[in-house]
């Protein structure tokens, strides 16, 4: 597939998350789906963005509806000159090679106690690396963090390169979603 093939451009209103928890303020576009359709995988996908002109690279989050959305921090709305309610012009177009995730700090003191995990961790594709770190934050408890961290060091440790049981669209097993918006449009 040609780049420009995987590349997209659309219009989308940035909407306010009705649970932005806690920190800085943020938005989200929720993507079209045929420009998600462009993209080479369901799950995570790292793109480079242009916002009304302001460019940045971010990993795009499946929707569970075969789409991705799009977290836009404070400082890219603010670089981009924008609000939530605003209307934007969105460019989205996939990285060469998806980059190296950050381990989460649990997961990597997991894999450092078992030497057999962390051989096989360090052998598997990039892509690979996403899907199992994608698996363990997705726990919406502490208890099952914890237990596919366990899981996933002895899958790994038996060999196991890909995470199973795990569907990264959320499409299947709905586990995945974008943010549910706001009524009101207001970002502090």
């Amino acid at each position: 597939m040609e780049q420009s093939e995987t590349n997209s451009q659309f219009n989308a209103e940035l909407l306010c998350p009705a649970k932005p928890g806690e920190g800085a303020p943020w938005a989200f576009i929720v993507l079209p789906r045929e420009a998600s359709e462009k993209l080479p995988r369901r799950g995570r996908t790292t793109v480079e963005a242009s916002l009304n002109g302001h460019h940045f690279q971010v990993t795009l989050e499946p929707d569970g509806q075969l789409s991705h959305w799009l977290k836009v921090s404070k400082e890219h709305l603010e670089a981009a000159g924008v609000s939530v309610g605003d209307v934007v012009d969105l460019g989205i177009r996939p990285v060469d090679q998806e980059p190296e995730p950050e381990v989460p700090s649990d997961l990597q003191e997991a894999l450092e106690a078992a030497p057999e995990a962390r051989v096989v961790w360090n052998e598997t594709t990039t892509i690979a690396r996403l899907d199992w770190i994608h698996w363990i934050v997705s726990a919406k408890q502490a208890k099952t963090r914890t237990k596919r961290i366990s899981d996933a060091c002895d899958m790994l440790a038996s060999g196991k390169r890909r995470v199973c049981c795990f569907d990264p669209s959320g499409y299947y097993s709905k586990t995945l979603s974008a943010p549910k918006a706001a009524d009101t449009q207001e970002i502090g």
